[in-house]
């Protein structure tokens, strides 16, 4: 290239992807994880790394997930000593954004008290708050209903993580609600 010229479509040069780190926890809304992933993909210049909860695992199956899917057995695995990387600060490292889908209440309620029990919830502690962090909650309707529930949401709201709102729907349990 020379000085000054600007790369065109048919430059060599790399484009850099763009980085979506997708947090899954234990809400059954879960089980929509592959056909996230699967959306996500079709974007181009998109890469997707996907962590888990131990409780969303039961939702779908992990051989569905065309992506490298991360939980808190890596975190453990990666570090033997003082020179070792960190997982969860890796992650927040690689990624240009996160989306948090769904968020189930139990989540929800640690990373609103600053609870950081498991590798997801180490990675939203340790979150570059200049990048953006999407959530979307996802509960049965009678838990999304208890006050609480909104504190939380506001708490999140006012760490500058966004909320992507519940919807209507037919829920699993046979209620209709949010």
């Amino acid at each position: 290239l020379e000085p000054g010229i600007p790369a065109g479509k048919n430059s060599p040069m790399p484009q850099k992807k763009f980085h979506v780190l997708v947090g899954v926890t234990g809400s059954v809304a879960a089980l929509k994880l592959p056909l996230l992933i699967v959306e996500l993909l079709k974007i181009p210049g998109l890469e997707v790394k996907v962590v888990t909860t131990e409780r969303a695992k039961h939702f779908y199956n992990a051989q569905e997930i065309p992506v490298t899917l991360y939980s808190d057995e890596d975190e453990w695995q990666l570090w033997k000593g003082r020179s070792d990387p960190v997982l969860h600060i890796e992650l927040r490292r690689w990624a240009d954004l996160m989306v948090v889908a769904p968020l189930d209440a139990n989540t929800l309620a640690k990373v609103a008290n600053g609870i950081c029990d498991n590798l997801l919830t180490c990675v939203i502690r340790a979150w570059d708050l200049s990048k953006p962090l999407l959530f979307c909650p996802a509960m049965n309707t009678a838990m999304w209903e208890h006050p609480i529930t909104a504190r939380q949401v506001e708490q999140l709201k006012g760490f500058g993580y966004v909320e992507i709102p519940c919807v209507v729907k037919k829920l699993v349990c046979g209620d209709e609600g949010q």
